[in-house]
């Protein structure tokens, strides 16, 4: 599907390739030299959830001029949590210790986004203040099949979560508003908000999981409601072009499944598009994962995306087992304008420079994702010259 009309227009840069240059934005620009972006990644190497400097070596290791990195997911509440050692962004401490992160990102001239989290029902009674239950849009809680992680690095079985009540939504809400704050504060150049992967928001979005019966459940437009909210008091403290949208309308992750896909997605879309006329301006990028986190999407997956990306008046971002020759052709067809690459740019830190000249990869090592060395398959994937890689800060 090849796509050239004013859905993009002024943001659409150069020529259709996956290595040529891309612009964000009218107000705020972000000039990209490349369409490859580092997808969110959860890495488990903040300790006590306070970024340290592992951390800032592993960003910038992976900084390239141009380049736009999304930070892992980032915690916005003490109930947000739901994984051991990963970082928050609502302590003063917190926001310090990332300033170290953007500050190196942007000393290699590359954009860094903060990916605000709350993982709602994808937690445990460990991870909770005072122990309580985890809060989500229902009662009801992951199967056993899917295993939390808990502080001692341990495996169990989900919590029992608690419904929010409508009138503790705005709370909620608020705690985004303060993470973009807290974001900015942090020289972040924007945020993600994290709506996929069947954590909290799409745990409203999802009819397999939303049972509510008020005004945040039922109708698709009900369903589409916390996000909606979440994105005006976000846009409200940090402007409409810093802030970017995940979701994942057709990943099956967590029990989080919806009766009809397509239709959810289209909901999200129509609502997104209808902010952006209000606002006279657009998102940063509206980005879909598609297809399982390993593999390229299947044909019902690339045409599902093409329905959303004719349907979507913005900048296009796809995401979920794609390669080099997956994203050249995605670019080249018109079908995404920039590509989120999460595996592969952890295991090849000069992943753009390989792309470039066609270099073999570095394998990834699984077993390393989510264990808390600072060093050991987080910063020590080799470069192709080893002579590139940033020292210690």
């Amino acid at each position: 599907m090849k796509r050239k009309e004013d859905t993009v227009g002024e943001e659409l840069q150069g020529n259709d390739d996956l290595l040529s240059g891309y612009r964000m934005g009218k107000v705020v620009k972000l000039r990209l030299s490349h369409r490859v972006v580092m997808a969110a990644m959860t890495r488990c190497r903040a300790l006590d959830s306070i970024p340290n400097e592992a951390m800032v070596l592993y960003y910038s290791q992976r900084a390239t001029r141009g380049g736009l990195l999304i930070s892992e997911g980032t915690f916005i509440s003490p109930t947000a949590h739901g994984y051991p050692h990963c970082p928050g962004i609502y302590l003063e401490e917190q926001v310090e210790a990332w300033k170290r992160v953007t500050d190196a990102v942007h000393g290699k001239g590359a954009y860094i986004f903060c990916q605000l989290w709350h993982v709602g029902r994808a937690s445990h009674h460990a991870y909770q203040p005072g122990g309580a239950a985890p809060i989500s849009s229902t009662n009801k809680h992951i199967p056993s099949r899917w295993k939390v992680i808990l502080p001692d690095g341990s495996l169990s079985k989900y919590s029992t979560p608690r419904a929010l009540a409508s009138s503790e939504i705005p709370q909620i809400i608020d705690h985004f508003r303060q993470g973009a704050i807290n974001s900015a504060r942090a020289g972040f150049d924007g945020v993600e908000i994290h709506g996929a992967y069947g954590y909290l928001i799409d745990q409203f979005l999802k009819d397999g999981i939303n049972d509510r019966t008020d005004e945040y459940g039922g109708s698709l437009e009900n369903r589409c409601r916390f996000l909606m909210w979440i994105l005006h008091a976000v846009i409200e403290v940090i402007g409409i072009e810093r802030v970017g949208v995940k979701i994942s309308p057709t990943l099956y992750h967590q029990d989080a499944h919806d009766s009809n896909q397509l239709a959810l997605g289209l909901a999200v879309v129509e609502g997104l598009n209808k902010l952006q006329e209000e606002q006279g301006l657009k998102l940063c990028y509206l980005q879909i994962q598609a297809g399982t986190f390993t593999r390229g999407i299947t044909e019902k997956e690339a045409e599902f995306l093409r329905e959303l990306r004719r349907a979507y008046h913005g900048t296009f971002m796809v995401s979920g087992g794609f390669n080099k020759e997956l994203g050249m052709k995605a670019i080249a067809e018109g079908d995404a304008d920039v590509i989120a690459y999460a595996r592969l740019f952890l295991s090849n830190p000069d992943l753009v420079r390989r792309f470039e000249i066609g270099a073999p990869l570095n394998e990834y090592d699984a077993a390393t994702f989510y264990t808390h060395d600072p060093v050991l398959g987080y910063t020590d994937y080799p470069f192709l010259d080893e002579s590139s890689q940033v020292s210690q800060p």
